[in-house]
């Protein structure tokens, strides 16, 4: 199965598919501030409601590919959404995809489908990121 990121923005995304593109699961949530605390568990949480052969000690075992969308948005949104997928991605050895634009799912599982591998995905923000200075 595939899994499928979007944290450009709230609500953040995930989607479980099919190598055909059939939806086996989504959870679309207001993330606000607490994306880095919650983002793996509510992964962890679709992939245990939603996969049959689900291995707590294994709980991407059975991802085969990931789609992500890599811009523009948020800088921390995309940060932590691209650094989940690609660690998940490195740790299971599975290609990883980045899309964007309105029909990013759609594009994702045809680059997934013509075997494409990014190997690691980088953000692309649309705009330079606006990083506050510490105050003393």
């Amino acid at each position: 199965m595939f899994l499928a990121i979007k944290t450009n923005e709230d609500p953040a995304e995930i989607y479980l598919l099919r190598e055909n593109g059939d939806e086996i699961a989504k959870k679309i949530w207001d993330a606000g501030r607490t994306l880095a605390k919650n983002l793996l568990g509510e992964l962890e949480k679709l992939l245990r409601e939603s996969d049959k052969d689900f291995d707590a000690k294994k709980p991407f075992a059975n991802i085969s590919g990931i789609i992500i969308f890599q811009g523009p948005g948020s800088f921390t949104g995309l940060r932590i959404g691209i650094t989940v997928a690609n660690a998940i991605a490195y740790a299971q050895n599975v290609a990883i995809v980045g899309t964007n634009g309105e029909n990013w799912l759609t594009k994702g599982l045809e680059k997934l489908r013509e075997k494409q591998n990014d190997k690691i995905v980088l953000p692309e923000y649309g705009a330079a990121p606006h990083i506050t200075q510490p105050k003393k």
